[in-house]
């Protein structure tokens, strides 16, 4: 039946109300995610907030993410992409609208307290949406197209942050900053979309032995009658894995783990960059708001311009350049922080520069992450990679917090002469993202999810499958 998808030359308008539900998921997943960041500007002076309580803040996402990505990828393998998509959504925008009711820093419980828990809950439903959608929507499409697709649907997660921005300067100094949270409840319109308009993925259902329904779902799909799709003579049985069996795949843990990472260097900045706008560039919350606008810009048009690089360059060599270009202007970025030419700012000029290399390389990643496995372990390896990755999301804003000082006061003259030194921190990782995707990362431009499979092997002392059962899978 999958061959009937491999040959397609056109997509249907199915599959790009799929890619559409996709963008929407992780442009509203990643809204809620950086929307801390700009109400962290705000609060930051009236709460009096040390570094080292604004870094528990954001990086308590990071450390939900973490078991979040593991767990719901789990899940998802067991009871399939489109119910865990449902409950990932839902998970994210309910922990989000309850911030609404954060208590003052000295209430029942200290403020940032309640934010640094109810963020971690805010983290496990980022992570699993995420890493759900994408191996969701690629288990849909056929192999030729599959590169672009992926780095499509993860075009307009940067413009979350976008949205962040503009509900910082224009929507908080008229709602508050906690009615921006209330904003975070929009992600429950992906549940009525999921529910409506997505069926599960055929090569699930497929894996599941559940094969009339993979028919129906690969009809909608190619929108054709489900009676025009053939059951292939020879069945193959359910297949079932073992979380722990994503070992036995080495190179994959390696190159996927190592890829995602690479978010330490873009997360931070993302996190932060609100509030050291105020600081380097001594602008208010709201205006550094409004600036950091042009930051999620510079993201969004960045992964449409590697939608049309990651095919013809490859997934190695569109990350490594990825890579390579948000080291250089992340640390340029860092030791250059004071330095202005005709009245601009070269470290808001790099900062843009910064967040376009880094946007456009995990719409690389972020596919990536999820084709590198077998289709029993896909979400369960996207999880893996993933949620290693989402350490990124912990050690990214902490890092800089310890490194800046943490112990300190948040204040524009504090510890800035050693932004250079956290900014180097925060390269390093695209540096070892792009010794991965080099020395060990695994070129899948081209190649369907059966040639994969094909390709990695089965685990040692599994029994192979027959080539019949191949083509009917």
């Amino acid at each position: 039946m999958i061959e009937l998808l491999e040959r397609q030359t056109r997509l249907t308008a199915n599959q790009w109300k799929l890619i559409i539900t996709g963008n929407l998921a992780d442009l509203l997943d990643f809204f809620d995610f950086f929307l801390i960041g700009y109400v962290l500007a705000f609060i930051t002076k009236e709460w009096q907030l040390t570094y080292w309580q604004g870094a528990v803040i954001l990086l308590s996402s990071g450390i939900g993410a973490v078991p979040g990505a593991f767990f719901w990828d789990w899940v998802a393998d067991k009871i399939g992409r489109r119910k865990v998509f449902i409950a990932t959504a839902l998970n994210v925008a309910l922990a989000t609208g309850i911030m609404y009711f954060t208590p003052g820093p000295n209430g029942w419980v200290a403020g940032w307290l309640f934010l640094s828990v109810m963020r971690f809950f805010v983290g496990t439903g980022n992570a699993g949406l995420y890493a759900v959608d994408l191996p969701l929507v690629q288990e849909f499409m056929p192999s030729s197209k599959r590169g672009w697709v992926s780095a499509l649907v993860t075009t307009l997660l940067p413009a979350g942050s976008l949205l962040g921005a503009l509900a910082g300067a224009y929507l908080a100094p008229i709602m508050g900053w906690r009615g921006m949270f209330l904003l975070g409840l929009v992600p429950i319109v992906l549940v009525l979309m999921v529910r409506y308009w997505v069926p599960e993925s055929p090569r699930w259902l497929i894996r599941m032995g559940r094969h009339e329904e993979a028919r129906k779902s690969l009809a909608w799909a190619l929108q054709v009658d489900p009676k025009e799709i053939d059951l292939p003579t020879s069945l193959p049985e359910a297949e079932k894995a073992r979380w722990s069996e994503l070992f036995k795949y080495p190179r994959s843990v390696v190159a996927g783990c190592l890829t995602g990472l690479t978010q330490t260097g873009g997360v931070g900045l993302f996190l932060w960059g609100a509030t050291l706008f105020t600081l380097v560039l001594g602008v208010s919350p709201a205006q550094a708001a409004f600036l950091y606008i042009w930051v999620s810009v510079a993201a969004v048009v960045s992964r449409f311009i590697v939608t049309a690089l990651i095919e013809p360059m490859g997934r190695r060599g569109a990350g490594i350049l990825c890579c390579l270009g948000g080291a250089v202007t992340t640390v340029l970025a860092g030791y250059l922080y004071n330095v202005f030419i005709g009245g601009v700012s070269l470290f808001y000029v790099l900062v843009i520069a910064a967040s376009f290399f880094g946007s456009a390389n995990y719409s690389v990643v972020g596919p990536y992450m999820a084709e590198i496995w077998p289709t029993r372990l896909r979400v369960s390896g996207m999880g893996l990679a993933y949620g290693v990755g989402n350490a990124g999301k912990i050690i990214s804003p902490l890092g800089l917090a310890l490194i800046i000082g943490a112990g300190d006061l948040i204040k524009p003259a504090a510890n800035l002469d050693s932004l250079g030194l956290a900014f180097t921190y925060f390269a390093f990782w695209y540096v070892l993202g792009a010794l991965a995707f080099w020395l060990i990362g695994i070129e899948t431009k081209g190649r369907s999810f059966e040639e994969m499979d094909s390709s990695l092997g089965r685990p040692a002392g599994a029994p192979a499958r027959p080539a019949a059962h191949l083509a009917g899978d």
